[in-house]
Parts: C-alpha cells; structure tokens; sequence
C-alpha cells in the first residue's frame, strides 16, 4: 500500500512538474470559431455568379465587392481574394470554416482550380492552394502575374518558442502528379505528388535608407506531410530550431532561407510592399522582430498544385520549455 502510494505521489509530481515546464501560448484566433463572411457578386460578363468568401476575424458579415483588410486584432489572412481587373470582379475561396465534431469550428484549406467562364466559356483555370498565414493580403487583386505582390508575410514578435503546436486532418489528393495552372497558359503536368505543410519562421528584419528590407533567419520549424491521416491528430508539434540548420541531418531544402524569387514580402516605413530578402541565417540568440506562421494544403509554390487536396486546422499556439 506504501508503495502504491509512492508511486500515485510520484506521477502527481511528474504532472505538477510538466505542467509548470512548459508554457503554452494561444496564437489570437486560432481556434477558428469567428468569421467574417462576404458576400458579394461577380462581373456579368463572368456570369454575375453570388459568392462567398470568409476571413478570420470577429464574426460580421459585409455585403459588395469590397475591399477587405484585417480587422477586430486578428492577425491572420487566407489565400481568399476579391480580384477586380479592368473593372471585371472575381471572387477565389479556398478557406472556409467547418464544423469539428465535438469541438466547434476548424479552418478547411483546399487546393483546387479556379475556373472562370466568359459568356459561359471556360477561359481561364488557375490552381490555388488553401493557404493562412499571419499577415496581410492587400485587396484587390490587379494582376496574377505577381502573386506574392500583394501579400505581406510575418507579425512583430520578440519571443522564442520551443515548438509550433496544432491540430491538424489531411486528405491528399488521389491524383499521382501534381498540376500548373496559371490560366496565362494552357495547364500542365508536374510530375510528383503535391504536399501539405506548416510552418514557423521566426527573424530579425532591418530596414535601410532607401526602403530596402533585409532579414536574418533566427528560427526555423517546417513541414511537409504527404499521407492522408486516419482522422485529426491532436497537439502536433513543430519544433523550432535556432541559428544556422544548414548542415543538420534533419535540414530539407525546402527548409532553407527564402530570397531571390522565393522571397516573401512585408510593408516598409514608406508604405511600399517590398520583398523580405534572408541574407543570412542568424545567431541562435540573435533578437527576433517577426514570426511567420503559414499552413497551406499544398507545397507552397504559386498556381502548383493537386487538386482534390483538403487540410484542416485548429488550434494554433505557441509552446516554451520553462
């Protein structure tokens, strides 16, 4: 009986002692369960369809083809877009919300193609990932030729989490290869299957004289899931590696700093939306100024992607070992 009671004595402890270990972190509206839902009509010449596009905010509803920008604190922005283009408006939803059973509301992210019929033709098709991310997207969509141009990626930050922690369900895509559609060009081929991913970035950004933005990568956690999951996985962890990652047996290319092409952008002091260019990859304890957190059902790349493809989310938040 005294040892029975050791032992109960001893994983109460072991409880009382995680408990306090760890520190955990609720990213502002990561659990989904407020929308904001839009409603608006497309151009006649495109068939003057009725849709509906949401945002991750506190729950309202706006009526019109109007440009949306974050609202209510909420730091997040999605792949939906309201697009006007020599006065032709189109609306894109990727993300929307869906019920959890049990638990409320999730985010659903899928990739598929955006069709746009012109008199009832099929004219164009473009493949679009579901993506969110922290940051801004800057309506309305002019053009497809840029498609980060109007994105800004990443929120002040000055924290240093051990892990990125999520719920998360994945269906992938029945189709082998993946598909490049940009609807400029007939759509193509691309062998190899699409991947899901998640990922934590976090970085000490400096601006200079003329506008420029340049970043060092101070902490990186990033994944790509390929297998559909036999229902939700619950409390997965991303854990966030710091300093340079380049020659760890775990390091991926798709893991590595993002410049040139690959760049994300951010709005400078002037008011410019400009890239974000990595130079560097930091010191493990340099500052950090900005986090990046971005889950998408496909692998990142614009207008790439398998169709069919479905991720849902819930429950971001931010792990420390204290």
């Amino acid at each position: 009986m005294k040892l029975c009671k050791s032992f109960s004595l001893l994983f109460t402890l072991l409880v009382v002692f995680t408990t306090f270990a760890q520190r955990r972190e609720a990213i502002p509206f990561s659990d989904f369960e407020h929308w904001v839902t839009r409603n608006m009509r497309e151009s006649a010449l495109l068939g003057g369809n009725d849709r509906t596009l949401y945002a991750i905010a506190p729950d309202t509803i706006i009526n019109g083809a109007v440009a949306y920008r974050n609202r209510g604190g909420s730091p997040w922005a999605t792949s939906n877009a309201y697009a006007n283009v020599v006065g032709i408006k189109k609306a894109s939803c990727t993300v929307v919300p869906e019920e959890r059973p049990g638990e409320g509301l999730c985010a659903r992210l899928d990739s598929k193609l955006e069709v746009v019929r012109v008199l009832g033709l099929v004219d164009i098709e473009v493949l679009i990932s579901g993506s969110i991310y922290l940051g801004e997207l800057y309506e309305p969509i002019r053009s497809v030729n840029n498609p980060y141009g109007k994105m800004t990626m990443g929120i002040p930050f000055t924290n240093r989490p051990d892990r990125l922690v999520f719920d998360y369900n994945l269906t992938m895509s029945e189709n082998g290869n993946r598909i490049y559609s940009t609807g400029l060009s007939p759509k193509r081929v691309v062998q190899g299957p699409d991947s899901a991913e998640v990922y934590i970035l976090l970085q000490h950004r400096w601006e200079d004289e003329d506008g420029n933005v340049y970043a060092h990568r101070v902490g990186t956690g990033r994944e790509r899931f390929t297998q559909s999951t036999r229902g939700w996985v619950n409390g997965y962890g991303i854990d966030v590696h710091y300093g340079d990652i380049s020659h760890e047996t775990f390091f991926r290319p798709y893991m590595d700093l993002l410049n040139g092409k690959r760049s994300y952008s951010c709005m400078n002091s002037k008011g410019k939306i400009v890239p974000v260019q990595e130079i560097a990859w930091g010191a493990p304890d340099e500052e950090i100024t900005h986090m990046l957190v971005m889950a998408s059902s496909g692998c990142g790349t614009a207008f790439v992607g398998a169709e069919g493809t479905t991720l849902l989310v819930d429950n971001f938040y931010l792990e420390y070992n204290e």
